[in-house]
């Protein structure tokens, strides 16, 4: 029998989840420094990454690719932080991926895959696509 999480541990999660949505890069890699793992997910499988590249932050998803942040690892569902900024089109945040070795080819469906279902040709090329 596995004992409840602690609510103090579960309201620290919650709000560093919540820096990452919010963008709040200075915070999360305070906190990141601090000890809290860089690819932290929530119940989802969402990484911090994916929450910061999903909602557009640019300065958020650079901070945590600096500190070991896995860009290519995916949620519950199969999906990377790459292709959910290509299905937001969050330009800068696909750049940002891309120069933290986000591979365009991971994850279901993959960041190739999102930009061939929603026209974006551009970004096909841009991952070597055809």
């Amino acid at each position: 029998m596995s004992e409840a999480p602690d609510p103090e541990v579960v309201e620290l999660a919650t709000k560093i989840f919540d820096l990452a949505r919010k963008g709040e890069a200075e915070a999360l890699a305070a906190y990141v420094d601090a000890g809290v793992p860089a690819n932290l997910t929530n119940d989802r499988g969402d990484t911090l990454v994916m929450l910061a590249a999903y909602h557009g932050h640019t300065d958020a998803v650079r901070a945590l690719v600096a500190r070991d942040a896995d860009v290519n690892r995916p949620n519950d569902k199969g999906q990377t932080p790459l292709a959910g900024a290509v299905f937001k089109g969050e330009e800068a945040v696909i750049r940002a991926l891309l120069d933290g070795g986000a591979d365009p080819a991971a994850g279901t469906p993959s960041a190739v895959d999102t930009a061939r279902m929603f026209g974006k040709t551009e970004l096909v090329e841009l991952f070597g696509g055809s």
